[in-house]
């Protein structure tokens, strides 16, 4: 039986056979024609609210609605306003482009992700996000059952993942090779134990994992599993397995940015439990996804709003005034400081930047690791022994994660150039002391790291490499830690206070679309009801 990390997800345990170590090389060149630059985010223009000494206000207009941030959070809202007829409103985005972590970029060869890359099928629960997706068409319809069908295009191409171990590729990212009579055993029992969770009810009747995470059940037989971290929780039940704890914690660096020494056991659970979508045409453990990543799901949100978006605006200060709500931001364009007088406002940013644009003191339990992306351009096809290229291609016990193939839904053509995705978490270190690390090193630094890896895994790509861009990501998402999901700070940060109003999917504690969306449109429906703006929920 064909077994991968996302066939998990859909339930069924086979036998896995093996464990090993990719080697090291102790010494590396990289080939002196790639060259490349660090591209965003504006890490230096966004460190200005730290100083708080800006210019006087030259200009002051008036608005309906102001939002703050044109993440996914912040273009939900602003598409929901839009849609239901609020639309003298302006979005103020800092970078030069909207989308948040769902940024992309593209070249001569393929679109390509800078951040987010994939949506896996949408959960009953996850409403706002299915609209989306009847509207853009990415659900076509629905079967005599009532089952979403998807459109074909955008459901991710076989082969799915593979992962490099002993110098060979393996079919799906569990250790496959040499495994002990123990190590199935405790496979069975972890995994039997997810699926079993998948189709779970607490005390109070709704499922014990869900996307939205608000509508999970607060059966305090669920709830006590946020108060230990994933690896307090395995050593607790006596999973030692060498490969499973490795694949668990890979699991929680890929999805949240940070270790299983960490990571609420709650929360890593929840990748493996929550992830209950269904298809008409495709197994629950399908994704849908672009060259370009969620990329394609943020241009489609800014083709909606893109009238009422403004680029490179440093918003730093955001304060009520009577029942108006003053919104001041520095016009990179024009360096002068200026002033939207709104009747309300969506702050779709890091509750971190939220509390120094409002004056209140940051929140504690709020914190957020670093990532760094690099998008590398090839002029041949990676190859390597014991199975074909994937989509998603993994390396064990590396400190990076491994790379997604930009070109991989291309599947009526033949090809012999793409870009891929490489992703490290950079989960080694604490999150101030990471970002520190990473705004120090070159260039040269970080393209030596990633090319090191690369050409160690793929030695037939020496000479094939022709670029090689950065992304650093400072706050890249919101870190589940012990006790954080089900605290009381999450939670008391979920009563909205109008006339401002917070859409962010740290709000959630997990940052994924479905989640940020979510926030967004919930967000924009309590301006609607505070303008009496009738509407019907799409929540």
């Amino acid at each position: 039986m064909k077994i991968t990390r996302r066939h998990f997800l859909a339930g069924g345990m086979a036998v896995m056979a093996g464990l090993g170590l990719t080697n090291f090389v102790p010494w590396f060149q990289p080939p002196p024609q790639v060259s490349g630059k660090i591209m965003g985010a504006s890490s230096k223009m966004g460190h200005r609210l730290r100083g708080g000494a800006f210019p006087k206000i030259s200009e002051t207009v008036e608005k309906d609605a102001v939002i703050v941030g044109g993440g996914i959070a912040g273009l939900a809202a602003a598409y929901r306003m839009h849609k239901a007829g609020l639309k003298n409103f302006m979005l103020l985005e800092l970078e030069n482009e909207a989308g948040g972590n769902s940024q992309s970029g593209k070249n001569a060869t393929s679109a390509y992700p800078w951040g987010a890359h994939y949506v896996p099928l949408l959960t009953e629960e996850a409403r706002a996000p299915r609209k989306l997706f009847e509207e853009l068409g990415i659900i076509t319809g629905h079967d005599a059952k009532g089952l979403p069908i998807y459109n074909e295009y955008f459901l991710c191409a076989d082969l799915h993942e593979r992962l490099y171990m002993f110098g060979r590729w393996q079919d799906g990212i569990v250790p496959s090779l040499g495994l002990t009579a123990d190590d199935k055993i405790q496979y069975a029992a972890f995994f039997g134990l997810m699926d079993k969770y998948k189709t779970a009810r607490g005390k109070d009747g709704k499922k014990p994992f869900a996307i939205p995470v608000d509508k999970s059940s607060q059966d305090p037989g669920f709830l006590k599993y946020d108060k230990v971290t994933m690896k307090e929780w395995m050593d607790a039940e006596g999973y030692t397995s060498a490969p499973l704890r490795w694949y668990i914690n890979y699991c929680c660096r890929d999805d949240y940015g940070t270790t299983f020494d960490d990571t609420s056991a709650w929360a890593a659970m929840h990748y493996f439990a929550a992830r209950t979508g269904v298809a008409s045409n495709a197994v629950a453990a399908d994704v849908v996804t672009w060259p370009e990543g969620n990329g394609w799901l943020a241009h489609k949100l800014v083709e909606k709003v893109k009238d009422n978006i403004l680029p490179r605006a440093l918003v730093f200060s955001v304060k009520q005034d009577g029942a108006r709500v003053n919104v001041d931001y520095i016009d990179e364009a024009t360096g002068q400081a200026q002033r939207i007088s709104a009747k309300s406002a969506v702050l779709a940013t890091p509750q971190f930047v939220a509390s120094r644009l409002t004056g209140g003191a940051p929140p504690d339990a709020f914190s957020y690791s670093p990532w760094a992306v690099a998008n590398i351009t090839l002029s041949k096809m990676p190859e390597g022994k014991g199975m074909d290229l994937a989509w998603d291609n993994m390396i064990f016990n590396s400190k990076l994660l491994g790379y997604v193939v930009a070109t991989h839904q291309n599947v009526n053509m033949v090809q012999t150039r793409t870009v891929i995705t490489y992703y490290w978490p950079l989960s080694h270190s604490p999150p101030k002391e990471a970002r520190a690390e990473a705004l120090a090193r070159s260039y040269e630094d970080w393209r030596d790291i990633f090319l090191k890896e690369l050409l160690m895994v793929h030695p037939e790509l020496k000479g094939h490499v022709e670029s090689l861009d950065m992304w650093v990501w400072g706050h890249a998402m919101v870190r589940p830690t012990k006790g954080f999901i089900w605290g009381p700070e999450r939670r008391a940060m979920l009563k909205q206070k109008p006339p401002v109003f917070h859409a962010h999917s740290d709000l959630s504690g997990i940052s994924i679309f479905e989640e940020a969306y979510t926030r967004g449109v919930e967000a924009a429906e309590h301006a609607l009801a505070f303008h009496k703006i009738p509407f019907q929920t799409e929540l």
